[in-house]
């Protein structure tokens, strides 16, 4: 088994989420082709992740699984915008940690 963890990256966790269920599971070279026809800035992300996953435990994409794939809430970075009348709105920047696992075929 061979894990790669990506922090702080500036993708929503929420949106995150979403595309990892969906390779959760998945054949890692069948999750690599997936991943790379979704629009989603998400799946960019986790795609290069899961690649080096694999990459970490010295495996092909092929005799591998995804046992885990987890976006965890990190820190928010906050903004101002100003607007009318001298006031100021807050614009909040989410940040998330990723986190794959893949084991051999047979172990999962």
């Amino acid at each position: 088994m061979s894990r790669a963890l990506l922090k702080f990256t500036r993708v929503s966790p929420t949106k995150a989420r979403l595309i990892a269920r969906e390779v959760q599971g998945m054949n890692a070279e069948l999750a690599l082709a997936s991943l790379e026809f979704m629009p989603n800035k998400a799946a960019r992300i986790i795609s290069k992740v899961i690649a080096s996953a694999v990459a970490n435990g010295d495996f092909e994409p092929e005799e591998v699984v995804i046992t885990s794939c987890r976006v965890d809430k990190a820190a928010v970075m906050k903004r101002f915008r100003p607007r009318a009348r001298g006031t100021a709105s807050r614009i909040l920047k989410p940040t998330a940690h990723i986190l794959v696992e893949v084991a051999k075929a047979e172990e999962a």
